[in-house]
C-alpha cells in the first residue's frame, strides 16, 4: 500500500512544477530572446531537449517508433512546439510575457471549437458555450485596443502572432488524436521536441536570424533564461505533467490552464518590471472564469483541454 504522506508530498511538488515552472516559462522566454533571436532560441532549446531525451530513452531500451509515427510526431511537433512556442517567442519582442500568457488562454477555446468541427465531438453544452463567450469577451478586452491600431503596429502583429500560436497549438493537439503517434509518451514528446525544434531553428536561419546571432553577444541573463527553459521547462515540468496523468484526476491537472497566466503576469511584474494595467486585471478575471467553465463542464467531451500549451515544455 503506497505511503499516503509521501504521495501527497509528491502531488504537491508535481502541481507546484506545472503551476510555477510552466507559468514562469513566458518570462524565461523574454529573458532568453534579449540577446538570442527568438526562433533560434526556441529551436535550439527544443532540439537539444528532444535529442537528449530520445538518446536517454533509447539507452534505457525504449523501442524507436516506426518511420510513419516519427513523421506524424514531427508534424505535430512543428505545429505545437515549433510554430506555437516560436510565434510566442517572436511576439515577446514587442509585448510583455504576461500579456502573451493571457492571450494563450485562448487555447481551450480553440480546442472546444476545433473538436466540434474536426472530431465531431458534439456541440458544446450551455456552460461551455458560456465559457466560450466569456473567453471571447476576455480576449477582446485584453487585445482589442492593440488590434485596433492596425497591422502596421508591431504590437498588433505580435498579438495576432500569439493568437495564431494558440490556434496552431490547438490544431496540432487535436490532429495528434487522429493519427498514429509513438505509443510511449516520453518518446512521443522527444520526437516532437527534436523535430519541432530543428524545423523552427531552420526557419529562423531562413528569416535571417543567423546574421543577428553571435555567441559572444549572448548575455548571461539570456543564457540563464535559455538554460531554464531546457532544464526546467522541457524536462522538469513535462516529467511532472506525465506523472500527474497517472496519479491525479484530469480536472485537477487541467487547473494549470487558469493558474499559469496569473503566475506569468505576477512574475513579469515582480521580476521584469512589466506593467500590469487595469485592463489586464479585468481580462485575467474574465479569462480565468471562462477557462474554468470550459475545464469543469467540458470534461465529458472526447477531447479535454489538458494538453501542454505554447512555451510550457
Amino acid at each position: 500500500m503506497p505511503n499516503e504522506p509521501n504521495k501527497k508530498l509528491q502531488l504537491i511538488l508535481a502541481f507546484g512544477m506545472i503551476y510555477i515552472v510552466w507559468g514562469s516559462t513566458y518570462l524565461a522566454i523574454a529573458f532568453a530572446i534579449e540577446t538570442i533571436p527568438p526562433f533560434i532560441a526556441i529551436g535550439s532549446r527544443f532540439a537539444l531537449a528532444g535529442s537528449a531525451l530520445y538518446a536517454f530513452l533509447r539507452l534505457r531500451g525504449v523501442e524507436a517508433p516506426t518511420m510513419q509515427r516519427r513523421v506524424n510526431a514531427s508534424i505535430i511537433g512543428f505545429l505545437t512546439l515549433g510554430l506555437g512556442t516560436g510565434l510566442v517567442a517572436w511576439a515577446e519582442q514587442f509585448i510583455t510575457s504576461g500579456l502573451a500568457a493571457l492571450i494563450i488562454t485562448a487555447v481551450p477555446i480553440w480546442l472546444v471549437l476545433l473538436d466540434w468541427l474536426m472530431l465531431k465531438g458534439g456541440a458544446p453544452n450551455r456552460f461551455v458555450i458560456a465559457g466560450l463567450v466569456l473567453g471571447l469577451a476576455g480576449i477582446i478586452v485584453l487585445v482589442g485596443p492593440e488590434v485596433a491600431k492596425g497591422v502596421n503596429s508591431p504590437n498588433s502583429l505580435a498579438v495576432l502572432a500569439v493568437i495564431g500560436a494558440s490556434f496552431t497549438w490547438s490544431l496540432g493537439s487535436l490532429r495528434s488524436k487522429m493519427i498514429e503517434m509513438p505509443t510511449n509518451v516520453f518518446m512521443s514528446s522527444a520526437v516532437q521536441m527534436a523535430a519541432g525544434g530543428v524545423v523552427i531553428f531552420l526557419l529562423g536561419l531562413a528569416f535571417g536570424e543567423g546574421a543577428q546571432f553571435s555567441f559572444e553577444a549572448i548575455s548571461m541573463h539570456s543564457f540563464n533564461g535559455w538554460i531554464y527553459l531546457v532544464i526546467f521547462g522541457s524536462f522538469g515540468g513535462f516529467s511532472a505533467y506525465v506523472w500527474l496523468l497517472g496519479n491525479a484526476p484530469p480536472k485537477q491537472i487541467a487547473s494549470y490552464a487558469f493558474v499559469n497566466p496569473v503566475v506569468a503576469v505576477f512574475l513579469g511584474w515582480w521580476l521584469a518590471g512589466e506593467v500590469v494595467t487595469d485592463r489586464m486585471l479585468i481580462a485575467i478575471v474574465i479569462l480565468v472564469a471562462a477557462v474554468s467553465l470550459i475545464v469543469i463542464y467540458g470534461g465529458n467531451r472526447k477531447v479535454v483541454p489538458l494538453r501542454v500549451r505554447p512555451g510550457q515544455r
